[in-house]
This record gives C-alpha cells, sequence and structure tokens, in this order.
C-alpha cells in the first residue's frame, strides 16, 4: 500500500500521507476502510513507529483517518477535507514556482493546461 523512497527528500512522514490520500482519492480506501496500526505499518515498512504515528496524526488533523480506541484507525466515515489556509497559501506559492519554471522551458499556456489535465486524469478515479 505505501512505498517509501529512502533517498528523496521528501519527509518519510510526508510520503505516507500523500500515499494514504492518494489511495483514498482513487477509491482504494474507502470510509471505514481499517488501516494498519501504527505499529504494524512501521514493522512493514522498516521504520519507527514515530514516524507512521507523525502521519496519522497529520492524517487525522486533515480529516481523513480516524482513531478508535480499542478497535483500530479507519479511512473517516465523513471525508470532509478541511481548507488549510496556510497550507493552501503554500500550494500557490510552489504552483507559482513551478508554472514560471514551464513558462522558462517554453510552454505555453494551451501546454501547461494540457499538461496539468492529463496529471489531473492520471489521478482521477
Amino acid at each position: 500500500m505505501v512505498t517509501l523512497d529512502f533517498k528523496g527528500s521528501t519527509p518519510i512522514y510526508e510520503q505516507i500521507v500523500e500515499q494514504m490520500k492518494f489511495h483514498v482519492m482513487r477509491g482504494h480506501l474507502q470510509s471505514g476502510d481499517s488501516i494498519p496500526s501504527v505499529r504494524r505499518l512501521a514493522l512493514e515498512l522498516k521504520i519507527t513507529p514515530g514516524t507512521v504515528a507523525k502521519a496519522y496524526q497529520e492524517l487525522e488533523r486533515q480529516g481523513i483517518i480516524e482513531t478508535i480506541r480499542g478497535k483500530g484507525t479507519f479511512i473517516a466515515g465523513k471525508l470532509e477535507l478541511k481548507v488549510d489556509e496556510a497550507k493552501l497559501s503554500e500550494i500557490k506559492r510552489r504552483i507559482r514556482t513551478d508554472l514560471m519554471e514551464l513558462k522558462m522551458m517554453g510552454y505555453d499556456r494551451k501546454m501547461i493546461l494540457e499538461l496539468i489535465k492529463g496529471m489531473y486524469e492520471e489521478m482521477s478515479v
């Protein structure tokens, strides 16, 4: 379910968050589905439980998962993704930087929109 890149610059816990969100978005994980415990996922990925716990805390903060004491951790029953204004501002900043890079590479508006459209379609169910 989760594959890690130990040589990349993205922190391990962020990779877990991103991949879990991707599986939810693609419908591989749905509301009510059980996900591995912190300890079990840490053993499977050969990482520390603290790293998985940090990822799960972030997923819970974002409303993606919920932990029910004594029962386990599940994909949230009602996925109500919260708008995080600070995160949205950061995403806009990164997009702006990436758009500038694409323009510098010679991409025009149509090419950029086609690139984004193709990437969006890859991520859609």
